[in-house]
C-alpha cells in the first residue's frame, strides 16, 4: 500500500538568472500638464526631449533662506504641453501592446501628485482617447480576423484557460442567452457624450507580424484597491433600496505557475474594441472618487485594468482550435492608475478624506520602499528580502519585477508652483526607478505545424463554394452518360418498299428491331440491377441514418446529462465558494478578535507587571520601614538602658553622699563626746598659713573634719560606648557618602588609622577588621543628627566580604541659651551656692567640665554638662 504523503505547498524553483543583455531597465517617462488659467509661476521647465529642470519658486526660495539650486531630471523620453495623446501612445503603450499580441506581459502605471493628469492620461476625452482606449483598438484591429467564436476559451477561475470544441462552445452560448438577459446594445454607447468617438479612424493602429496560423480571444477585468482592500468594479450586485449591501472585498491568490491574481474576479469576453471600452466604462462609474481643494474629481483609490490575451494554434487542417490546454498562450497587459500623493493640509480633507489619504500614501511609500531594496539588491549585490506584501498593490504586481513581463511608468508632473515641494520627491522616485532592472521575458515556443494553415483552409473552402455554386459537371457528366448508351443501340436499317417482291429491306428490319429489342432488355437487365443497388444502398444509408441519429439521440441524452451533473458541480462549487467566503469572513473576524484579545492581554499584562513592580516596592518601601522602626526601637531602648543606668548610678553616688555625711557627723560627734571626756587636754592652736590669692570663680570650701573627705567619683559610663575602641590597632572603613555635611562643631568623632571612602568595595573591606558610617538625617526639632553605625568586617564562605552592625552612637548639636556675662562676687556665690554654666569662666573651670551623652534624656539624644571643681594642691 502506497501511503499517500503529506500536502505541502510546492516550492518555486529559485528563477535562473538572467545574463547582463536579458535585463532591461524600468521604462519612465515624463510629462508635463499644462498650467492652469489661475496659476501663475511655473517651477518645470523642459529642456530636451529626455530632460527638464526644476527651479524653486519665490516663497521657497524665502522660507529656505536663498539655500537652493536648479535641478536636472533625465527620462527615456519628456513630452512637453503640446504633445499629443497619439504621440504618447506610439512611445509608452504602442510596444507593450506588440508585446500583448506576441504572448508576452506588459505592466503600465501612471504615477504623480494629485491632480497632475494621470487619469486624462490613462482614460483620456472625447476625441482625445488615452492610453487605454488606444490599447484596446489596436489589439482588436489586429485580431479582428482571427478571434475565435465565444467561449472556445473558457476561464477555469484559477487564472487559467481551458478550451472546449465547437459543439460545447454551442451549447454554452445558448445556455447563456437563455439563462442571462438580452445584453445592451451599443447605441447607448454611441449616445453617451463620455465615451463616443474616443478614437478617430485615421489615428488607429495595427500590430505587425500577428500569427494568422493562431485563434485569439480577449478577457478583460477592472479592479480598485480602496484603503488596500480589492474590490471588483464589475461584478453584479443585487441592488437593494432599502438596505444596500457592501461589495464584498477579494483576496490574492498565487496560481500554479506562481503568478498573482484576484480570486473571484469577473473576467468579461469581449470581441470588440467598443464592447471592452463600455465594460471599462461600466466599471469607471463605479469607482471611487471625491472632490478635493486639489481636484474636483480626485481619485481615492488605485485602478487596474487587465487586458488577458487568449492565443492557441489550429489543428494541422487550418480548421479548428487545438484541443490541447499545453499549447494555449496567456498573455496580459495591466493599466493601473494610481491614486495621487497628497498632503491633507493642502487638500482640506477631513473624516473618510483622512483616512483615504492615508491608505493612498502608505501605499505609495510601500512602492517607493520596494524600489529602493530592489535598485540596492542589483546595484550592492546584497540579497534583502522585498516587502511586497506589506501593500496590495506591490503584491500583486511583484511578478512583473521578478521578471514576468515589461515595467513602464508615466510620471506625471504638473509645473505650477504650489505642487514644488511634491514634485521634488516624485522626481527623486522616478530617478530611483530609472536604475532598477527588470529580466527580459522569454519568447514563446513554436508550434510544429506547417505555417499557412488558415489560409489553404480558407482557399479551399472557396473553391467548393465556386464549385457548387456553378454546379455544372454533374449535368454534363449524365447527358454524356445518355449519349453513350444511345450510341450503343444499333441504328435502324432503310425501310423504304420500292419493289413489292422485295425480301430483303423487310427481314434487315426485323433483324434490326430484334437486336434493339435485345439490347433494350439488356438495359432493362442492368437498370432493375442498378435500381436494386440504388435500392439496397438507399436502405442501407437510411439504416445508418437511424442509427446515427439513435447515436446522436443518445449522445444528446448523455450531453443533457453532463449538463445536468455540471450544473449541480457549478451550484455546489457557488455553495462552497459562498461558505468559503463566509469561513473567510469570519476568519478575518476572529482574526480582529484575536488581536483585539491580543492587545488587551498585552495591556492587562503590562498593568499586571506595573502592579507587581509597585507591589514589590511597597514591600521593598515596608521592608525598610520595619528595619528603621526596628532601629529606632532598639536605639530608643539603648537610651532608656543608659538613662536607667545612669540614674541607678546618680541614686548610687547620693546615697553614697549622704552615707558620707553621717559618716562625717557620726565622727565629729564621736570627737566631741571624746574631748569632753578629756578636759585636761589643752586645744591646739590654730594652724597658721599663708594667705592665698583667691582665684576667681573658685568654689569656697568647708571646714574641714578630722577625717579625709571623700573623692568625688565621675559619672560611670558604659565601656560599650568608649571611643577609645575605634582608636587601637584595629583598622577601619571610615565610610561617609558624598552627600554628608560639615556641619563645623567643635567635638568631632576622630578615628585614627581609618581608610575614608565615599563607597566601600571588596577591595577596601578586605584590608579592615571594623567598619563605621556617618549617617546624617534630619531630627524632629529641625537639627542634624548624626549617625554613627559601627559594626565587624568578618569574611563570608564564598570569599566575600560581609559587615556585621554591632552598635549605633547618635551626635546632635543643642544651641543652648547665652547666659548674662555680669560677673558675681564671691560671697554673693558662696551665699547662693549657685554654680550655673554661665559662671564657669576661666580656663582651668572649663577644662575640668566633662562631656558626656545622655541617653534617654527628655530633650533626646544631646550633650549634659556637669561641672566638677578640681582639688587645688595644696
Amino acid at each position: 500500500m502506497i501511503r499517500q504523503a503529506k500536502g505541502r505547498t510546492p516550492r518555486r524553483p529559485p528563477p535562473k538568472k538572467p545574463s547582463s543583455n536579458q535585463k532591461d531597465p524600468v521604462g519612465v517617462y515624463c510629462r508635463v500638464r499644462p498650467l492652469g488659467a489661475e496659476d501663475v509661476e511655473c517651477c518645470i521647465e523642459v529642456i530636451s526631449g529626455s530632460t527638464i529642470q526644476l527651479h524653486a519658486p519665490e516663497g521657497f526660495r524665502t522660507n529656505r533662506n536663498g539655500e537652493f539650486r536648479e535641478t536636472q531630471y533625465s527620462f527615456k523620453k519628456v513630452f512637453g504641453v503640446s504633445v499629443s495623446q497619439m504621440e504618447l501612445f506610439e512611445h509608452v503603450a504602442k510596444p507593450l501592446v506588440d508585446d500583448l499580441i506576441h504572448g508576452k506581459n506588459g505592466l503600465l502605471f501612471t504615477y504623480g501628485v494629485t491632480g497632475s493628469g494621470k487619469t486624462f492620461t490613462m482614460t483620456g476625452s472625447p476625441g482625445q482617447g488615452g492610453l487605454l482606449p488606444r490599447s484596446l483598438d489596436m489589439i482588436f484591429s489586429s485580431i479582428g480576423p482571427y478571434q475565435a467564436k465565444r467561449f472556445v476559451f473558457k476561464t477555469d477561475e484559477k487564472n487559467g484557460l481551458e478550451i472546449q470544441n465547437e459543439v460545447d462552445a454551442l451549447l454554452e452560448r445558448q445556455r447563456r442567452e437563455n439563462n442571462l438577459p438580452a445584453p445592451k446594445t451599443t447605441s447607448r454607447q454611441k449616445l453617451d457624450p463620455d465615451i463616443a468617438d474616443m478614437i478617430k479612424p485615421e489615428e488607429a493602429y495595427k500590430a505587425d507580424g500577428v500569427d494568422e496560423d493562431s485563434s485569439y480571444s480577449v478577457f478583460v477585468s477592472y479592479i480598485e484597491i480602496y484603503n488596500n482592500y480589492i474590490y471588483d468594479l464589475l461584478e453584479e450586485t443585487q441592488e437593494d433600496a432599502i438596505k444596500p449591501k457592501p461589495p464584498q472585498s477579494k483576496i490574492l491568490r498565487e496560481d500554479q505557475n506562481h503568478n498573482m491574481y484576484v480570486s473571484g474576479c469577473m473576467e468579461v469576453e469581449v470581441k470588440s474594441s467598443e464592447e471592452a471600452f463600455q465594460v471599462f466604462w461600466k466599471g469607471q462609474k463605479r469607482r471611487k472618487v471625491a472632490n478635493t481643494c486639489l481636484n474636483r474629481e480626485s481619485s481615492r483609490s488605485h485602478s487596474v485594468f487587465i487586458i488577458k490575451l487568449a492565443q492557441a494554434p489550429l489543428d494541422a487542417d487550418g480548421d479548428n482550435v487545438l484541443q490541447d490546454k499545453n499549447q494555449v498562450v496567456v498573455s496580459q497587459l495591466c493599466l493601473v492608475d494610481l491614486a495621487g500623493s497628497e498632503r491633507t493640509g493642502r487638500t482640506g480633507a477631513e473624516g473618510t478624506r483622512i483616512r483615504e489619504a492615508g491608505n493612498i500614501n502608505q501605499s505609495l511609500l510601500n512602492l517607493r520602499i520596494c524600489i529602493e531594496i530592489l535598485r540596492e539588491n542589483q546595484m550592492c549585490g546584497t540579497n534583502r528580502m522585498v516587502p511586497y506584501r506589506d501593500s496590495k498593490v506591490t503584491h500583486l504586481f511583484k511578478n512583473y519585477f521578478d521578471g514576468e513581463g515589461k515595467v513602464k511608468m508615466v510620471v506625471c508632473v504638473n509645473p505650477k508652483a504650489d505642487d514644488y515641494e511634491e514634485t521634488l520627491l516624485v522626481m527623486r522616485f522616478a530617478e530611483m526607478t530609472q536604475e532598477v532592472e527588470v529580466a527580459r521575458p522569454v519568447d514563446r515556443p513554436i508550434c510544429g505545424f506547417t505555417p499557412g494553415r488558415r489560409h489553404r483552409n480558407q482557399a479551399f473552402k472557396e473553391e467548393l463554394s465556386r464549385k457548387l455554386e456553378r454546379g455544372g459537371p454533374s449535368d454534363r457528366d449524365m447527358a454524356s452518360l445518355i449519349n453513350n448508351l444511345v450510341h450503343d443501340i444499333p441504328p435502324l436499317p432503310s425501310c423504304e418498299l420500292t419493289d413489292p417482291h422485295d425480301d430483303i429491306t423487310l427481314p434487315r428490319m426485323i433483324e434490326a428491331l430484334q437486336n434493339r429489342y435485345k439490347i433494350r432488355l439488356q438495359m432493362i437487365d442492368e437498370y432493375n440491377k442498378a435500381a436494386n443497388m440504388m435500392k439496397s444502398m438507399l436502405q442501407e444509408v437510411d439504416s445508418d441514418r437511424i442509427a446515427k441519429s439513435n447515436f446522436t439521440q443518445e449522445q444528446n441524452d448523455k450531453l443533457v446529462e453532463k449538463d445536468r451533473i455540471i450544473q449541480s458541480n457549478k451550484m455546489e462549487i457557488e455553495r462552497l465558494e459562498k461558505i468559503t467566503k463566509t469561513q473567510e469572513q469570519k476568519i478575518d473576524i476572529l482574526q480582529k478578535t484575536t488581536k483585539l484579545y491580543e492587545e488587551d492581554k498585552r495591556s492587562l499584562q503590562q498593568e499586571l507587571e506595573t502592579r507587581e513592580q509597585r507591589l514589590q516596592k511597597e514591600l521593598s518601601d515596608k521592608r525598610r520601614l520595619e528595619q528603621r522602626m526596628h532601629g529606632v526601637v532598639t536605639d530608643t531602648q539603648h537610651k532608656w538602658e543608659k538613662e536607667c543606668d545612669r540614674r541607678v548610678n546618680a541614686k548610687q553616688l547620693e546615697m553614697q553622699n549622704k552615707l558620707w555625711v553621717k559618716d562625717e557627723k557620726l565622727k565629729q560627734l564621736k570627737a566631741i563626746v571624746t574631748e569632753s571626756k578629756t578636759p585636761g587636754r589643752p586645744e591646739p592652736p590654730p594652724r597658721q598659713t599663708q594667705p592665698r590669692r583667691p582665684i576667681r570663680e573658685e568654689r569656697i570650701p568647708a571646714k574641714r573634719s578630722a577625717s579625709p573627705s571623700p573623692i568625688p567619683t565621675a559619672t560611670p559610663v558604659r565601656p560599650l560606648h568608649r571611643r577609645s575602641r575605634s582608636a587601637g590597632g584595629e583598622k577601619w572603613v571610615d565610610h561617609k557618602p558624598s552627600s554628608s555635611m560639615d556641619l563645623g562643631t567643635v567635638l568631632q568623632p576622630v578615628i585614627p588609622n581609618a581608610i575614608q571612602v565615599s563607597a566601600p568595595t571588596e577591595k577596601t573591606l578586605s584590608k579592615c577588621d571594623r567598619y563605621v558610617l556617618t549617617h546624617q538625617e534630619v531630627a524632629s526639632d529641625g537639627e542634624i543628627k548624626t549617625k554613627l553605625i559601627k559594626g565587624d568586617v568578618m569574611k563570608t564562605r564564598g570569599g566575600g566580604q560581609a559587615v556585621q552592625f554591632t552598635d549605633i552612637e547618635t551626635l546632635k548639636q543643642e544651641i543652648t541659651p547665652v547666659p548674662s556675662r555680669k560677673r558675681k562676687s564671691s560671697e554673693e556665690k558662696r551665699a547662693n551656692g549657685d554654680q550655673s554654666d554661665g559662671a564657669w569662666t576661666d580656663v582651668e573651670t572649663r577644662c575640668s567640665v566633662a562631656a558626656e551623652m545622655r541617653a534617654g534624656s527628655h530633650m533626646g539624644p544631646g550633650y549634659e554638662h556637669r561641672g566638677i571643681t578640681k582639688r587645688r594642691k595644696p
